[in-house]
């Protein structure tokens, strides 16, 4: 058995057996316990020691920032979570001042859901950079395809709707950077992103292409009635929240529908 498959020989398991989608395990123990995301080593009896560090190099980026005047205590946290990321990665701007790119906003969307489900604030930003370096590195030839992996897996599914959205010219104008790039963060509420990001980080970006398209099934009649692609782009940015929680199961089912029993499947 291979190595991520003893990772998530649970999830598979649980899987297996009909409960598609039991949240064995959350993304914060996952991250804490995978040594090639890079927060802490296997063996948990230095887990006390990395952490010391881990708050001490915290502890010292932040003071840094401050000392250029980058933040300050009223600065929100998100961002301050994002100066320091900017700063250890060596593309802090030169200026405070400087507008956002859109990598950055991603970002910050990204350390506000993650905030809410981390309530430490070292933890939650170790997190965040480990999440989002998967994003940069492990996915970073995987993320361009899923628009046309949705529209593949969408035509699959419901090829009437895919025809309205391409008589609407709204294929292209998806809100794509929500879904795939921020991962549905402020798009769906914590609860249903936990989810969806334990898949992500067990090892497949894919679940991504799967919700939005489910996103779509769920609200057919509602987007088949609108008939300009900027309506159908406001709509799918602002979706009701209380539907979230089936449109996440059914994507997952919709994931074992075209993908099999995926283990690591990006």
């Amino acid at each position: 058995m291979t190595e991520d498959s003893q990772r998530n020989f649970r999830s598979v398991y649980y899987e297996k057996v009909g409960f598609r989608g039991v949240e064995e395990k959350k993304s914060l123990e996952i991250l804490l316990k995978d040594d090639r995301l890079g927060i802490l080593p296997p063996h948990h009896e230095s887990h006390a020691k990395v952490m010391t560090y881990r708050r001490e190099q915290y502890s010292d980026v932040l003071h840094a920032l401050n000392v250029i005047r980058f933040v300050s205590d009223a600065t929100p946290q998100v961002e301050v979570y994002l100066r320091m990321y900017q700063l250890e990665s060596g593309k802090l701007p030169r200026s405070s001042s400087y507008p956002l790119e859109p990598e950055d906003e991603a970002f910050l969307a990204i350390a506000k859901a993650m905030e809410e489900m981390v309530e430490d604030t070292v933890d939650c930003y170790w997190i965040i950079r480990c999440f989002v370096n998967q994003l940069n590195t492990k996915y970073q030839d995987s993320l361009p395809q899923l628009p046309k992996a949705f529209e593949q897996y969408l035509n699959l599914e419901d090829s009437r709707l895919l025809t309205h959205l391409k008589m609407c010219s709204a294929v292209s104008r998806l809100p794509y950077e929500i879904w795939f790039k921020r991962c549905f963060a402020g798009c769906l509420p914590e609860s249903s992103l936990q989810r969806v990001w334990d898949k992500v980080v067990s090892g497949s970006c894919k679940i991504l292409v799967f919700v939005a398209v489910e996103i779509l099934l769920t609200f057919k009649i509602k987007v088949m009635a609108l008939n300009s692609a900027e309506k159908i782009t406001k709509f799918l940015e602002n979706i009701p929240q209380d539907s979230s929680d089936a449109i996440v199961s059914k994507a997952i089912d919709l994931w074992h529908k075209h993908c099999g029993t995926p283990v690591h499947s990006s």
